[in-house]
C-alpha cells in the first residue's frame, strides 16, 4: 500500500537520523556557540537501537512499499558500528537503495565496510575549496583535504558519490565557480543548496540566500550549461549539465523555488520521532510504541494516520509567514538530517 497525504503526495522515502552528534560545528547547522561542551545531546538510551530501526524499516517496506533509505545525523559515522545497521537494513525485503549523508572525514576508516554491508551511495558535504574559509564554516578548522580523502575512499570502495555545497551569500558564493570546475574535472555530481532556515539556531535571513538563479548565472558566465530532465518524480535537485558534456550538477532551491508539491519524504529523528517536513516543529513519537507491548500492526496504523493527515508545505508558505512575522519553532537539523 502506497500512502498518500492530503495533497496526494505519496510516501516514497524514509530518512533516518542515527545520532544528533557531529564532529563539525557548521555555522548553518550546529553553530559552536550554541552546540558547545555543555549542550544536552541525546543519551544512548534515548537513541533508537539498531534493532528498533530495523523493525521500523521492515514495517515501512512491507506495509508502505518504501524502497529507499537514507541514513543521516548529526554525523552518522559517529554512531558506533554503523555498518552493522546498514547490513540489517540491506537484508530487508524490498529495500533496494541505501544512501548516507556525511561530512566525509571518517570515510577512509569506514567506506569499505559500509559498501560491503550494502550501502550504495554517499552524499558528502563540502562548502569550499579554500582551507581557511572551509575551516571557518565547519567550525573545527578541518582542512579540505580531509574531506577529499573521504571522497577518494568512497570512490575506491565503489560507492556512488554526490557532493553537497550549501551556498551562503557573502560567505562562500564566490566559491561556486571554483567548486563547479573542480568537480566537473573530477567527474562527481555537485549539488548546490540554497541556505535554508532549518532549525532555530543558524540566524537565517533572506538576504543571506544566494539563489538558484544567481548560482546558474555564475556558472553559465564561464561554462555554458543546459537543463536536463529529472531522474524521477519528486527529485529535489534541478539538474543541469555542462554544454557538450555528460557531466551534470544540481541545485536544491527550496527557498526560491519550493518543491513542497512533490515532497514524498518522511524523516525519523535520532530519538525516534517521525517528522513529515524538514521544517516541522513537532514530531510523532514512535519510540514509546516500539518499546511497549504493541505489535507491528499498531505501528502501521499510527504511521498511516500520521501520513494521511499530512498537509505540510512550509517552503510554499515561508514568505507569508515571514510577512506576518509568524515564525515557528522547528526541529534542529542535527536531529533529522537534511
Amino acid at each position: 500500500m502506497i500512502l498518500q497525504d492530503k495533497r496526494n503526495r505519496p510516501l516514497r522515502d524514509l530518512r533516518i537520523s542515527v545520532t544528533d552528534k557531529c564532529n563539525f560545528r557548521c555555522t548553518y547547522c550546529m553553530p559552536a556557540e550554541i552546540f558547545g561542551p555543555d549542550y544536552p545531546f541525546l543519551q544512548k538510551e534515548q537513541l533508537l537501537a539498531f534493532e528498533e530501526i530495523e523493525r521500523l524499516v521492515r514495517i515501512f517496506s512491507k506495509a508502505f512499499e518504501i524502497k529507499k533509505i537514507r541514513l543521516t545525523g548529526g554525523e552518522p559515522l559517529m554512531r558506533k558500528s554503523l555498518p552493522d545497521l546498514v547490513e540489517k537494513i540491506a537484508r530487508i525485503d524490498g529495500i533496494d537503495d541505501i544512501a548516507m549523508t556525511t561530512n566525509g572525514v571518517l570515510l577512509p576508516k569506514y567506506a569499505m565496510d559500509l559498501k560491503k554491508a550494502g550501502l550504495k551511495r554517499v552524499s558528502i558535504s563540502l562548502d569550499s575549496l579554500d582551507d581557511h574559509l572551509f575551516g571557518k564554516i565547519n567550525g573545527r578548522g578541518v582542512k579540505v583535504q580531509e574531506v577529499l580523502n573521504g571522497i577518494e575512499a568512497a570512490s575506491e570502495a565503489g560507492l556512488k558519490i554526490k557532493i553537497n555545497m550549501v551556498v551562503k551569500k557573502g560567505v562562500n558564493d564566490h566559491e561556486v565557480v571554483p567548486m563547479a570546475k573542480f568537480f566537473k574535472e573530477k567527474g562527481h555530481i555537485l549539488r548546490f543548496i540554497e541556505f535554508m532556515d532549518v532549525g532555530n539556531t543558524n540566524q537565517w535571513n533572506m538576504e543571506s540566500v544566494f539563489s538558484k538563479k544567481q548560482i546558474l548565472d555564475s556558472i553559465n558566465s564561464v561554462m555554458p550549461i543546459e537543463p536536463i530532465a529529472p531522474n524521477y518524480l519528486g527529485e529535489v535537485a534541478s539538474r543541469f549539465r555542462y554544454a557538450g558534456t555528460e557531466q551534470e550538477f544540481g541545485i536544491i532551491s527550496s527557498v526560491t523555488e519550493a518543491f513542497c508539491s512533490s515532497c514524498n519524504r518522511a524523516r525519523l529523528s535520532a530519538e525516534g520521532k517521525l517528522y513529515t517536513c524538514l521544517f516541522s516543529g513537532v514530531g510523532h513519537d514512535l519510540r514509546t510504541i516500539l518499546r511497549s507491548e504493541e505489535n507491528d500492526s499498531t505501528l502501521e496504523k499510527v504511521i498511516t494516520d500520521i501520513w494521511t493527515k499530512r498537509d505540510d508545505r512550509y517552503s510554499e508558505e515561508r514568505d507569508i509567514l515571514l510577512q506576518q512575522n509568524k515564525g515557528r519553532k522547528k526541529v534542529e537539523m542535527s536531529h533529522i538530517g537534511g
